[in-house]
């Protein structure tokens, strides 16, 4: 019933900057907090950033804290990531998820998915 939508993605070099987008669609909308996650090839999904259904509270990992920057516009139904000075690690597919409870930077407690965004640093 709800779907998630991301965009933004794409190559950039090395110090570059990418601001992804998640649009959540659907009849109903009771996601009351947002999280971001991230898939490099042959790893596990990691935590990135969440924040909560106010936009008042976030949480980052500590490797892009200082240079990602999360926030959300509820009149859009949308969450954003700003991704500055981005490195080589930070390759990886990017995923925002939703929960219908509070953040949290387990993946297996959000209720929402969505089919992910590639974002590839060129070193």
């Amino acid at each position: 019933q709800v779907q998630l939508v991301e965009s933004g993605g794409g190559l950039v070099p090395a110090g570059g900057s990418l601001r992804l987008s998640c649009v959540a669609s659907g009849r109903t909308f009771v996601t009351y907090a947002m999280g971001w996650f991230r898939q490099a090839p042959g790893k596990e999904r990691e935590f990135v950033a969440h924040i909560n259904w106010s936009g008042d509270s976030t949480h980052y990992a500590d490797s892009v804290k200082g240079r990602f920057t999360i926030s959300r516009d509820n009149a859009k139904n949308t969450v954003y990531l700003l991704m500055n000075s981005l490195k080589p690690e930070d390759t990886a597919v990017y995923y925002c998820a939703g929960t219908i409870t509070i953040a949290t930077i387990f993946a297996s407690e959000y209720d929402y998915w969505g089919r992910g965004t590639q974002v590839t640093v060129s070193s």
